[in-house]
Order: structure tokens, then C-alpha cells, then sequence
């Protein structure tokens, strides 16, 4: 089979924005790449776009979204020193409004790279 070469690709998820990356592609995944660290490799061989889960879980059974928003809000409600943890991978609003929440609740944010 034949894999497709995509040169200068960007990758989104640790935040750091390498845009020199090689992927090569064989019609399904991406099979290799090219100059990506270990976060990025494992993110562009495993990331998938297919619907894995239902929008909401609570205790891993599924859930309606506004029942996991309020679950949500309860627990940070409760909460005596939050954590908002992650955010990679996430548009740069989306970190925005995380930031606007820590600030909302008291919460500490932290990055997977702190790893």
C-alpha cells in the first residue's frame, strides 16, 4: 500500500505548536512520523475521530450533559483546593474559559507536560 507524506505538519496537543512535522499515512492512520517529540508521536498515531463515547458519563455509566454539568458544579462547589489539569489538545477559548473557571472557583491549573 501506498502511504500518503504529509511535510509540515502541525501538532496542536502539548501546547508547543511544532509545525516541521513529517506524518506519512496508509489511507486509514498515521503509521510514522517525523520529527514529533514522544507526546506528539503517540498523539498522532492514536488520536481517532470516532465517536468513542456518549457526551457525558457520571461513574461511567452515560449520562446527559446537563446531569454531568451539574455533578460538575457540585463537586467544584465542594471542592477546598481544585485542580483543572490538561488542556491540551483544546482551542485556545477553550483553555481561555478553563482559566476563567480556576480563577471562578480558587482551582490551580497544571499542564500534562509538568510530567
Amino acid at each position: 500500500m501506498e502511504l500518503t507524506v504529509v511535510k509540515n505538519a502541525v501538532c496542536t496537543f502539548c501546547g508547543c505548536v511544532c509545525d516541521d512535522i513529517e506524518l506519512h499515512a496508509d489511507g486509514q492512520r498515521i503509521v510514522e512520523t517525523k520529527r514529533a517529540c514522544i507526546l506528539g508521536e503517540a498523539w498522532f498515531k492514536h488520536h481517532t475521530a470516532e465517536k468513542l463515547y456518549p457526551p457525558a458519563l457520571i461513574d461511567g455509566q452515560e449520562a446527559t450533559l446537563d446531569e454531568a454539568i451539574e455533578l460538575a458544579a457540585d463537586i467544584l462547589h465542594k471542592a477546598d483546593l481544585p485542580l483543572i489539569y490538561g488542556l491540551s489538545n483544546i482551542t485556545c477559548e477553550a483553555q481561555r474559559e478553563a482559566v476563567w473557571l480556576a480563577e471562578t472557583v480558587g482551582a490551580v491549573i497544571d499542564s500534562h507536560t509538568s510530567l
